[in-house]
């Protein structure tokens, strides 16, 4: 299963946040990953459909957007109207038997629908819901800021859900090219990933070692090899 790289925009420079995706865009990603924070469900504020307007303006990648928020049913639709290409919803802010019944909508827009569970929160809690949704997203630090260390004990976790789940196992959370190994081996094959690449002083080549290590051993742009 080919492993797509995004970057999180949580650790992009946001006073000059369209120089920067287009940097990061350049560079080789796959898709942006965004996080909508409420300073509910998580203890920070990010973004809200506006901005993800402009965003969409900013770049024809698959934008991924990580809804962290509380009562996310009331802002799915403006979310999509602003250029979401992929949803994710937190099984910790919405009842498994409600998503099921708004599944089919939501996807009939045009989106990739996906729900998202935290390091504590059991796979049971997403069990009946996988039949519905596109992917599955692990978090791999505890949802909120960037730039945290990635939670080990996740791992077996997403062991577990790949033997019952065929679809994408996507990772956000401490993501570099040492724990990007552990997570693909594991079971993952969509990783987003922050500070690693945002913050390094040659994204190209921090883009290339996720994907190396990940078991690309050629770049998908370029053709290079890494030693």
């Amino acid at each position: 299963m080919n492993v797509e790289i995004g970057a999180s925009i949580l650790s992009a420079d946001f006073a000059h946040l369209a120089e920067d995706m287009l940097r990061i865009e350049k560079a080789g990603i796959d898709f942006f990953h965004i996080d909508i924070m409420d300073g509910r469900f998580v203890p920070n504020i990010t973004i809200g459909p506006d901005v993800l307007k402009d965003i969409r303006r900013i770049t024809s990648l698959v934008l991924d957007v990580h809804l962290m928020i509380e009562d996310p049913f009331n802002w799915t639709d403006r979310f999509i109207a602003a250029g979401a290409d992929k949803l994710t919803l937190h099984i910790e802010t919405i009842e498994a038997s409600v998503l099921r019944r708004r599944a089919a909508r939501l996807k009939a827009k045009g989106i990739k629908l996906g729900v998202s569970l935290n390091p504590d929160t059991p796979l049971r809690r997403i069990e009946s819901v996988l039949d519905v949704v596109d992917f599955v997203l692990v978090m791999s630090v505890n949802p909120g800021f960037g730039g945290q260390k990635f939670i080990i004990g996740v791992l077996p976790k997403v062991k577990a859900l790949r033997r019952v789940f065929s679809g994408d196992i996507a990772i956000d959370g401490g993501i570099d090219n040492i724990t990007a190994k552990k997570v693909v081996k594991a079971g993952a094959n969509v990783l987003a990933s922050g500070s690693y690449i945002f913050k390094s002083p040659c994204p190209e080549e921090a883009i290339r070692r996720l994907r190396y290590t990940a078991g690309n051993r050629k770049c998908m742009r370029g053709g290079c090899r890494i030693a």
